[in-house]
């Protein structure tokens, strides 16, 4: 919205010129963010918990039910809700790149909506029935897909093309059919990703902050013909918007862990960590940066892979010997460490730093072209 009033106002004052930066834009939807998370987390905890909207402690893998009392559930709508806000108010509006990434973080934040509500207000257990759930993200998934392979946003880039990290020369062409499916694998992979991973206070926010904050990077350089051609990526004209986006994410994500830290006052729930994970995969997705999502988010990628390993492994041996034997002592792997004797912010801190480890390897690609 600034960015369509306030640079008309130049003539006034050279100083209005600035909001035609993305680099200013994107400094000024994280501050906003982080802001007003830090100013509406407290009434936002205080509201949810008078509404009996709270998570048993212990419960859903949060801690061991012993620190920080009754915590306030689905606190991903402020992070949700913030983000937008702050999009709006900073980012190009009539940019498709940020239309298109507002609107699969909303529709996978309803769909976790839904589940937290039926879950924590009405008290059913099974929340949102899974193969509804599924239904959700996999009919986004085709419809996104669908969507860029029409033709929009419109690129020198074929439509059906991505990115492969270390090499400048090659790329990866999908035929359409095939591209609908790997658009739909990887928006769902990311969602269920980060979703998996919000089990211990402060862990997926933290992580989701890091990767999109590198998302956000990415999409500045690829949106810039210069850095674009000198890094060796697509260039993506008006993908820059979605640095925009990412930071308007992050700020959002640091701001709720204020509230979020052990012991936590709130926990996202589905909304947030769904919607998290949506827009992770939408910013890959529209950057065909998509195999460097499996880098920037390489925690979220073991995290899932430890749940799947573990699974087919006790299928695979309940078959063969007669009883399930587990690869893990528990899955997601966060679990696994904890019940090794780690202490839930030994967890947390040390996943944070092989998530910032995971951002630095993508970065790396970057010279490696």
């Amino acid at each position: 919205m600034l960015h369509h009033l306030l640079p008309r106002l130049e003539d006034l004052h050279i100083v209005f010129n600035l909001f035609n930066y993305i680099t200013v834009r994107s400094a000024g939807a994280m501050a906003t963010s982080l802001v007003l998370t830090l100013l509406l987390g407290r009434r936002v905890i205080v509201g949810l918990k008078g509404r009996g909207i709270v998570d048993v402690p212990g419960r859903n893998g949060y801690g061991d039910g012993s620190r920080g009392g009754v915590k306030a559930n689905m606190g991903g709508l402020l992070i949700v809700s913030v983000a937008t806000l702050a999009t709006l108010l900073w980012a190009e509006l009539a940019n498709s790149y940020t239309v298109i990434a507002l609107v699969v973080m909303l529709w996978m934040g309803s769909l976790g909506f839904l589940d937290d509500y039926l879950k924590v207000v009405r008290r059913t257990p099974r929340g949102l029935v899974e193969r509804y759930k599924w239904a959700g993200s996999i009919g986004l998934g085709l419809a996104l897909g669908l969507f860029l392979v029409l033709g929009a946003p419109e690129s020198a880039v074929g439509a059906t093309t991505t990115n492969l990290p270390l090499f400048d020369e090659w790329q990866l062409v999908f035929t359409a059919p095939a591209y609908l499916l790997w658009v739909t694998v990887v928006i769902n992979g990311a969602t269920h990703s980060v979703n998996m991973t919000d089990g211990l206070d402060g862990l997926a926010p933290g992580l989701a902050a890091i990767a999109t904050g590198t998302f956000g990077v990415f999409a500045y350089v690829i949106g810039r013909v210069d850095t674009s051609a000198y890094l060796g990526l697509f260039y993506l004209p008006g993908a820059g918007e979605l640095a925009v986006f990412a930071a308007a994410i992050t700020g959002a994500a640091l701001g709720f862990l204020w509230f979020n830290a052990q012991p936590a006052q709130v926990i996202m729930g589905d909304t947030g960590s769904l919607a998290l994970g949506g827009a992770l995969g939408a910013m890959a997705v529209l950057l065909k940066a998509e195999l460097l999502l499996f880098t920037v988010g390489g925690v979220f990628v073991a995290e899932a892979a430890s749940v799947i390993i573990q699974r087919e492994y006790f299928k695979y041996t309940k078959r063969r010997y007669g009883e399930g034997r587990r690869v893990f002592r528990c899955a997601p792997i966060h679990h696994h460490f904890q019940m090794a004797g780690w202490k839930d912010e030994q967890v947390v801190v040390r996943f944070w730093i092989l998530g910032i480890l995971c951002a630095m390897v993508g970065f790396a690609t970057l010279k490696l072209r």
